[in-house]
């Protein structure tokens, strides 16, 4: 007797997985081919539970990653139960296979062989997911391909305006700031993040530089590293919420304690010097003034 392919297993699991949907195997269909090549099915059992994100698709197979960064590709089959829901104990209703799109979180039921090959591929016999996390999925990847559309366009009419962009005008700084220590934005700091970007739209020119900066307590690495979270917090607020185009935006820094807008010496010095600076630049090739 010859041996099947892994693929040819595979596909005999899709058949028994369809036919026991339908109710069962008959004593015909489970006869001998009339051929001298006998496709025998491997018996399949149930496998582990795959919880985790949808990192690939490609035909009928999809790769899930976990948490911890491990990777299973699963094949996906007629007979593949696809479910999305509210929550544990929402309703549930069957989608389509196109649903099932990279960055969604999915819990997926497998089979496996029971042949004891351990390179055997998983076959899905059920997948489900989050209605609330299938609508995010299909947002980032709409958002992306828009994304990368304005991105090139809006790219190379900068190139071609800006001749000398390492040369600006500031326009405006917006400083919001931070107690000791910290980096959260508070509401009307959020406020102001907002107010700044929208005006800063108006100038289809203008990008955004975002400077992190801390007062003199603590050590050189903590201040560093305070600086950066602290203009990291500012970025993804800008772009996150307050729609600025990630595109038109200068590479972000932390400067510690460099540059103080006060002394130091002081408790209202350091309130002034805990903050991080949103400069509004134009490229003086391209201002007007």
């Amino acid at each position: 007797m010859r041996a099947i392919s892994k693929r040819k297993g595979i596909q005999c699991a899709v058949a028994i997985m369809a036919m026991t949907a339908a109710g069962g195997v008959s004593a015909q269909q489970q006869g001998t081919p009339a051929s001298d090549v006998v496709v025998q099915a491997p018996t399949m059992t149930a496998g582990p539970e795959i919880k985790g994100t949808i990192t690939a698709r490609h035909g009928d197979q999809m790769k899930v990653t976990a948490a911890d960064g491990t990777s299973t590709v699963i094949a996906i089959t007629d007979a593949t139960r696809i479910r999305a829901g509210g929550g544990l104990f929402g309703s549930h209703s069957k989608v389509a296979s196109e649903s099932l799109l990279n960055g969604l979180p999915v819990t997926v039921k497998t089979l496996q062989s029971s042949d004891g090959q351990p390179d055997a591929n998983l076959v899905a016999s059920q997948i489900s997911f989050r209605n609330g996390d299938l609508k995010t999925a299909a947002m980032i990847r709409n958002g992306t391909a828009q994304g990368f559309e304005e991105q090139t366009a809006a790219t190379e009419a900068l190139r071609g305006r800006m001749g000398d962009i390492d040369k600006y005008n500031i326009k405006s700084t917006t400083d919001v700031h931070f107690d000791t220590g910290r980096a959260d934005l508070s509401a009307q700091d959020k406020a102001q993040l907002c107010t700044t970007a929208n005006t800063a739209q108006a100038n289809d020119n203008a990008l955004l530089l975002v400077v992190g900066y801390t007062d003199s307590t603590g050590s050189d690495d903590v201040n560093q590293a305070l600086s950066e979270k602290r203009a990291g917090k500012v970025i993804n607020y800008l772009q996150q919420v307050c729609g600025w185009k990630p595109y038109r935006m200068l590479t972000p820094t932390g400067m510690a304690t460099a540059d103080p807008a006060a002394s130091n010496d002081t408790p209202e010095g350091k309130a002034q010097n805990r903050r991080v600076a949103v400069n509004v630049l134009v490229s003086k090739s391209v201002d007007g003034f």
